[in-house]
């Protein structure tokens, strides 16, 4: 998908919604379990149900790979089952030695329906690079993460003083461009987001935590929004199990509509 496309996306639906098909059999319906496979069939009624309210899915590989094969099968099911119109993430955090990025790259980005994947930048350029090589296709590569753990290293200053973040991000908007490079940028990081924007005012950035992880939509509309929209919100539990019961699709349905609609407010035409 072309940077274009996706900004158009974004402007004709009035939305910038990411949503997470981060699915766990535990926590979907029990009345899916006798289903012949669980988590398509409850994919399936969750992309029904929200595709009106969002621009972009993101399926995060792990939840797949954890049930092996059968797992496989209902990832490929799920993103070949996203319509073109839908930007298509695999959240794989994917990142080695650059033949071995080729590979990824090739699983991700040609044999899958993917249009972007996930990148975990330190090993450096040549484990980046080879998911830049194709066209159309985005590698998305973590910046600034929420979690806990990111004071020991993305958080760390330099003898310049300046954070290893800034520095990792700002050596590989040289690697790519603008059209097909975005970073990762935790919801929870808020304060940062001007500092960002400084760093690489054209990027999108996809943002994963509002929601059950607590990050502020306003917060991060006001601060890192550019003037071609420039991000893609995550948010997955919060949508996807809304309800335990029959009801399922119809509620994840109305909390996608109800961050597209706060989304509506933030939208700068």
């Amino acid at each position: 998908m072309t940077r274009q496309y996706l900004i158009n996306q974004i402007r004709e639906k009035g939305t910038y919604l990411c949503v997470g098909l981060d699915t766990d059999p535990s926590l979907i319906p029990p009345h899916l379990l006798t289903e012949e496979d669980p988590i398509f069939s409850f994919n399936k009624a969750i992309i029904d149900a929200t595709l009106d309210h969002c621009v972009a899915y993101k399926i995060n590989t792990a939840f797949y790979e954890a049930h092996g094969i059968e797992g496989w099968k209902a990832l490929e099911k799920t993103v070949r089952y996203i319509p073109d119109t839908h930007f298509k993430i695999a959240d794989a955090k994917r990142g080695d030695i650059g033949n071995t990025s080729s590979q990824y790259a090739v699983a991700f980005l040609q044999k899958l329906p993917f249009d972007s994947i996930t990148i975990a930048p330190y090993m450096g350029e040549d484990s980046v690079k080879p998911f830049l090589q194709f066209e159309g296709k985005w590698a998305i590569v973590l910046g600034l993460t929420s979690n806990p753990g990111a004071k020991d290293f993305e958080l760390q200053k330099l003898q310049n003083n300046s954070m290893l973040y800034e520095h990792v991000i700002s050596k590989i908007a040289t690697w790519g461009n603008a059209d097909n490079l975005m970073f990762v940028v935790g919801a929870t990081r808020s304060d940062e987001f001007l500092n960002l924007r400084r760093l690489v005012p054209d990027h999108f950035f996809l943002v994963p935590g509002v929601g059950a992880q607590g990050g502020s939509l306003e917060e991060i509309s006001k601060k890192a929004m550019n003037k071609d929209i420039g991000l893609l919100v995550n948010v997955s539990r919060d949508i996807i199990y809304s309800s335990n019961e029959n009801d399922f699709a119809q509620k994840a349905g109305e909390k996608a509509m109800y961050y597209a609609n706060q989304m509506k407010q933030y939208l700068s035409f």
